[in-house]
């Protein structure tokens, strides 16, 4: 078999393990793989935010944000690799009833980026770098608006999923907008005032879009979860992936409402007899303190049903949603603490980080293991599982999703 020629389905009986180089190894690395990248920078923002500081914070902030930075190159390295040497793999990984939905991932992660660049470096570099903040953030903007019209156009148009097998994972195509919202919020604090209304208007504009697509496909997830079983143990961590739509919308909030007294100028919609920003600043909060509870929720529902499954579960790449979400929890969280003055929750919101970085260890620990074990980036373990003829694996004879095949 040629080095090219990409392996697809399970091991025919006569393969051994051993026979599969790296080279092809790789041609199944999906888009999935880009959740480290969203928990390692989510992490890093998280960490770098915190009001009551553990020892050597600042420098645990910077080796998540750098180590963000280099595992985002190097897996675009191994995607392009991927892509470059299986003809007709980009289109497929598009098209592909699972991996599609993870292709939001990649744009999470540089957004991520923009964040930590904002927090990490600006403060070194100084009003320079505000400028390039400025103009990434509206080139992001433009690009995933692209994405999430088109890459939503082909999973209605080619891709049909039956409802009972929706996850929260098929937010991830739009899930940029919610943190558009999230960054934008976080680069307020730095920004001018000239620059910093459009980037005001345009945050709560744009964390609109994530949050209303985000409740419509998780009114089809509850729904789900309602009519039919509950995802399969492999696939219960993914059920936190619900946990952010919530989460990063009150952090969007509640740190906009902070900052508008800055941004909001005196006279703005006309308005002179009070401070819209003053005005903004309280309605923001009432409606952070609302919806938190609503990430909250699903964290423990999702938390639930992990453990009670613990034992009939394996490690797949699922797993990192352990961490991303509920950084955006947390996250949430701590704005509020911080809005209302609670000294109290914010050392809790310390604790909590502290054990998400444990977490993050045990992740990266498990993935390097499952990679060694070949349980991963091998032949129908990964979201791009095919069968012989090319079609998804998993996939019943009447395109019903396998749940127990698919991890």
């Amino acid at each position: 078999m040629s080095e090219n020629t990409p392996l697809i389905g399970r091991l025919s009986d006569g393969q051994s393990k051993k026979s599969i180089p790296w080279s092809q190894r790789l041609h199944h690395f999906t888009w999935s793989n880009y959740e480290v990248t969203m928990s390692t920078g989510a992490l890093a923002t998280l960490i770098g935010q915190q009001s009551y500081k553990f020892p050597g914070n600042d420098a645990i902030g910077w080796f998540f944000a750098l180590s963000n930075v280099i595992l985002l190159v190097v897996f675009t390295a191994f995607i392009a690799y991927r892509f470059s040497s299986v003809p007709g793999s980009l289109a497929r990984s598009l098209h592909h009833p699972h991996e599609s939905f993870f292709f939001g991932a990649f744009f999470v992660s540089l957004a991520l980026v923009i964040y930590c660049i904002d927090l990490y470096a600006v403060p070194i570099c100084g009003d320079w770098l505000l400028k390039v903040v400025e103009v990434l953030y509206w080139t992001y903007a433009a690009v995933v608006g692209l994405v999430a019209i088109f890459q939503y156009h082909v999973i209605f148009d080619r891709v049909k999923l039956p409802v009972t097998n929706a996850l929260p994972a098929w937010i991830l195509p739009v899930y940029p907008f919610l943190m558009l919202g999230v960054v934008g919020s976080a680069i307020l604090k730095n920004q001018p005032s000239t620059a910093g209304l459009p980037i005001f208007v345009g945050s709560i504009a744009f964390q609109g879009l994530g949050w209303t697509v985000a409740y419509f496909i998780l009114t089809i997830y509850v729904t789900r979860l309602i009519n039919s079983d509950l995802p399969s143990p492999p696939k219960r961590p993914a059920m936190f992936v619900a946990v952010g739509p919530a989460s990063y919308t009150v952090n969007t909030f509640v740190a906009l409402g902070m900052q508008a007294p800055k941004h909001i100028p005196r006279g703005f919609l006309g308005i002179d007899s009070i401070s819209v920003g003053d005005v903004f600043k309280a309605v923001a909060v009432a409606i952070g303190i609302f919806m938190w509870l609503i990430g909250f929720w699903f964290s423990a529902l999702s938390t639930v049903s992990v453990l009670l499954s613990a034992k009939d579960s394996h490690f797949t790449l699922n797993w990192w949603a352990f961490i991303f979400p509920n950084v955006g929890l947390v996250t949430a969280l701590l704005q509020i603490s911080e809005a209302l003055d609670l000294p109290s929750v914010q050392m809790i919101c310390t604790g909590v980080t502290a054990v998400l970085t444990l977490l993050w260890v045990f992740c990266a620990v498990m993935h390097i293991r499952a990679i060694v074990q070949k349980e991963v980036l091998w032949p129908g373990q990964d979201e791009d599982m095919e069968d012989i003829n090319g079609e998804p694996e998993g996939l019943d004879e009447d395109g019903n999703d396998d749940d127990d095949n698919h991890a």
